[in-house]
């Protein structure tokens, strides 16, 4: 290690209405494709065996 320090920074986020409504809806849609990839990754693995 060099000697280099590393830090972390926390941020709050108070987001309006409609800001919260599309966070929402974009987490929703990122949860979607992690579970699809999931189960393809599942599948996959039961049909190698």
């Amino acid at each position: 290690m060099n000697g280099q320090v590393k830090r972390a920074f926390r941020y709050r986020f108070y987001p309006s209405k409609a800001q919260a409504t599309e966070l929402s809806r974009t987490f929703g849609c990122v949860r979607k494709v992690y579970n699809l990839a999931l189960q393809a990754r599942a599948e996959a693995w039961t049909q190698r065996q």
